[in-house]
């Protein structure tokens, strides 16, 4: 089964983990919004269900999955049917892209960065969120990797190799934000946020087209 039919099938299950753990999902939020540009136009790219486009004000977003689409179009959001490497929108277009947890699921991540570059504006940025592979949450999905339904034909990646693929595809002046320190079952409270990565298991990387 392929990533796209996964998201497809199992939309109730998606959405279940972000009930079962509020502090992590506001823990990233707030991560991701510390980086999000205060205004003008936006798009998320993967944007599945709408649960960070919609609390952060983003009314653009591309999904490939019929279900995720559905639910994010309830939560207000345009949805375009489309993938990543192959982005329906002239150049220029955008502000700023986000993308939160999509690079993991991407077919071909050089080429959806550079996709992402080619529809931001000149003084466009990027805002990517991400599980470090090398952090303990990390690496407890990928001991779990076989038995998900979401991320069997995943592909785990560190910050490093992150911002090597952006860097490869034009992206300039990066910087990041890190949280998640603890085991995300035993969160009562937001993590704090720390400057950098190599600590928190969700790093948020910034950087200028």
């Amino acid at each position: 089964m392929s990533n796209i039919e996964a998201f497809a099938k199992y939309v109730e299950e998606y959405e279940s983990w972000f009930d079962r753990y509020p502090w992590a999902y506001q823990s990233e939020l707030t991560a991701v919004r510390s980086r999000l540009p205060l205004v003008g136009d936006g798009i998320e790219i993967g944007v599945g269900s709408g649960r960070f486009a919609a609390p952060l004000g983003i009314k653009v977003g591309i999904d490939p999955s019929t279900g995720m689409r559905a639910l994010a179009q309830g939560r207000g959001i345009q949805v375009f049917n489309a993938k990543a490497e192959d982005l329906p929108f002239g150049d220029k277009t955008f502000d700023f892209g986000l993308m939160v947890t999509t690079v993991c699921f991407l077919d071909d991540a050089l080429t959806a960065f550079g996709e992402a570059r080619r529809i931001l504006k000149p003084e466009g940025v990027m805002i990517v969120g991400l599980v470090d592979k090398n952090s303990a949450l990390g690496m407890e999905y990928q001991r779990r990797k076989s038995r998900s339904r979401f991320y069997s034909s995943a592909k785990f990646y560190s910050p490093d190799e992150v911002i090597d693929i952006m860097t490869r595809s034009g992206f300039k002046q990066f910087d990041c934000v890190q949280t998640l320190f603890g085991d995300i079952h035993k969160m009562d409270r937001v993590d704090p946020l720390k400057e950098g990565k190599g600590d928190g298991s969700f790093v948020v990387i910034r950087a200028k087209k």
